[in-house]
């Protein structure tokens, strides 16, 4: 169960052999799938930008829009404060996205687009009575020219405006786990670069935590909690180190 950013890619920049690692791992008989926090891209954008990147992915990709919309219920009018990725998942789940206040529930997600009127709107909803969902609670998502504010500085805002408490539905938290679980099974290797989601998610999971340093976390950070199982500066040399330890005698 690998993660996006900062496994897999920098923004828009593939990370140096993620995609030979991804190839050796189905080589060896390995079922790859993808976890990602970041909620704004559709589906089917995650899966073409990685195809895009040399890895054919689709129906390997989870978002933590998808976990999102198993906390919303059919036909509510759901407030999107988010990108077109929430509203994709919203409508799946046979919910209505709206811009206005007038809604069930509020989800809130990563978009650049945020501005005073979307969190006056949003917490206006959220007084009135709907509900708080938030697709993660990251601080910062990784880019080549280092950390942005991530989607849980957004929902921070609405929260503390509204002053109430979000339900988080991304890695690690309950909905996300749930929604891996019946795609992935009870046991496996999470890889991720940030361990208080990815190697907490691993823990929610009951499977083995692989920590990359080629994202948030960096070599100076070390020791982390909860502590990984394997530390590796990338995916690619966490599998040709798994590579080399599997050909020993």
């Amino acid at each position: 169960m690998l993660d996006l950013d900062g496994v897999i890619w920098l923004a828009d920049q593939p990370i140096p052999g993620a995609r030979e690692a991804v190839a050796a791992l189905r080589a060896a008989g390995e079922r790859v799938l993808f976890a990602t926090n970041n909620s704004y891209a559709p589906l089917a954008a995650q899966e073409a930008k990685l195809e895009r990147m040399g890895i054919p992915a689709r129906g390997d990709v989870v978002t933590s829009a998808m976990a999102a919309a198993t906390l919303v219920e059919p036909g509510e009018r759901v407030l999107v404060c988010g990108g077109p990725g929430i509203r994709e998942a919203v409508a799946a789940r046979g919910a209505v996205p709206v811009d206005d206040g007038d809604a069930e529930a509020v989800v809130v997600g990563f978009h650049r687009d945020f501005d005073y009127e979307r969190l006056r709107v949003a917490t206006r909803a959220v007084q009135r009575g709907a509900r708080l969902v938030a697709t993660n609670d990251d601080a910062t998502y990784p880019t080549p020219e280092g950390p942005i504010p991530g989607g849980g500085a957004l929902v921070a805002a609405v929260a503390y405006a509204s002053g109430a408490e979000p339900v988080v539905s991304g890695k690690p938290h309950p909905p996300m786990a749930a929604l891996v679980r019946e795609v992935a099974g009870t046991s496996g290797t999470v890889v991720g670069d940030r361990p208080e989601t990815d190697g907490r998610f691993a823990r929610a999971l009951g499977y083995r935590f692989a920590l990359v340093l080629s994202g948030v976390t960096r070599e100076g950070d070390l020791p982390v909690e909860p502590a990984p199982d394997v530390v590796a500066p990338t995916l690619a040399t966490l599998v040709e180190g798994i590579a080399t330890v599997r050909d020993q005698p």
